[in-house]
């Protein structure tokens, strides 16, 4: 006869579905009370953009030609200058917080999007007659002062790439969204430091001023890129917030698509050399410090890269004592960067002599 079934070996019940639903319930108010008591009702989350009467009438504001925004832009002008001649990234950014461009180019996407030709008119006027003040103060600036100096700071600014046109396109749609929004209107300075407007001009000026056609053409295309971004981008914002229409906003949409493309092409390819050129200067590197001997013990002060199709020019500055570098090593070194590399390999390498000296206190006492 089977023995009865002690009550340790009944196997549990499973859970109830009404459990389980109650279980959840409980779990939604108390995640739900904790968002509303921490939340401050979420007012953010109302926020609705400004009527386009209030939109307009702030955008007319700032595209206004006023005295303030030229003695703005000229102050800004001078300091983003001397910052570029010194080399100073701080100096460069504070121009770049108290620059009013970004009023005018905004006003250019809206206006585009609705089809406003007064407001059009008279932010591109605005926005043609500061860049004019901006260059020809960088210009007779520099020209005053006589530095001819290629720091950094300016070399940085004549190479563009498809990275600054997509700085550009996000730093449209911040602006677009914050002049849009009353309440976060607090976050435009941080937009005018990430597209950096006025030290593109300053650094054209500089250009004009050195009489370097590639300085100044080369930030001249920096500054295109970052205006026709701006544009374009901020009309889509304004278009995706129901201001105008697509009708109105067509031609307008089109010729900033002409643009884009237009800039895509050599900003493209001045991406594509930037990453090889740091890809080789990469291995070639590596590859002199740690698998040569020729220049293991020598300080590599500069390393330029010209990729020019299947070719690759290398211009190596390096500091070693007086004749510790020949020719016939040189071309060792070529021989080797050609094999490693599998390019065809133009190198030139310019030694800065070097003397060490040294003396201590027992030294200069046994004298």
């Amino acid at each position: 006869m089977p023995e009865p079934e002690t009550p340790a070996q009944i196997p549990p019940k499973p859970p109830s579905k009404i459990f389980v639903l109650r279980i959840l319930a409980r779990w939604k108010r108390a995640i739900w009370n904790f968002w509303h008591q921490n939340s401050g009702e979420w007012k953010w989350l109302e926020d609705e953009p400004l009527t386009l009467v209030d939109l307009t009438r702030n955008l007319w504001r700032v595209a206004v030609p006023s005295a303030g925004f030229f003695i703005l832009l000229g102050l800004s002008s001078v300091i983003a200058t001397l910052g570029l001649l010194a080399g100073s990234a701080a100096t460069i950014i504070g121009a770049m917080i108290i620059a009013p461009m970004m009023g005018p180019i905004i006003s250019i996407a809206l206006a585009i999007v609705v089809a406003n030709r007064r407001l059009l008119r008279r932010a591109s006027m605005t926005l043609a007659l500061g860049v004019a003040m901006n260059i020809l103060i960088a210009m007779l600036l520099t020209q005053i002062l006589g530095l001819r100096t290629l720091n950094p700071e300016i070399v940085g600014r004549i190479r563009p790439s498809l990275l600054d046109l997509g700085v550009a396109l996000a730093a449209g749609v911040a602006g677009a969204y914050a002049k849009s929004r009353s309440e976060v209107s607090d976050a435009l300075p941080g937009v005018a430091i990430a597209v950096a407007l006025v030290p593109p001009l300053s650094v054209v000026g500089i250009g004009l001023a050195y009489g370097s056609q590639e300085v100044g053409v080369g930030s001249l295309i920096l500054f295109a890129t970052n205006l026709i971004g701006i544009i374009f981008s901020g009309a889509l914002v304004f278009l995706l917030q129901r201001y105008g229409s697509v009708e109105k906003a067509k031609s307008g949409l089109l010729a900033g698509v002409l643009g884009l493309i237009l800039l895509v092409i050599p900003l493209g390819i001045s991406l594509r050399n930037i990453l090889l050129r740091e890809n080789v200067r990469n291995q070639i590197e590596r590859l002199l410090q740690r698998e040569t001997l020729t220049f293991s013990r020598t300080q590599i002060e500069s390393l330029q890269v010209r990729p020019r199709r299947h070719r690759l020019y290398v211009e190596m500055q390096v500091t070693a004592q007086p004749g510790t570098i020949t020719e016939t090593q040189v071309e060792l070194v070529r021989q080797f960067l050609a094999s490693e590399l599998s390019r065809t390999i133009d190198l030139t390498v310019s030694v800065i002599p070097a003397e060490f000296f040294e003396t201590t206190a027992e030294t200069a006492n046994s004298d």
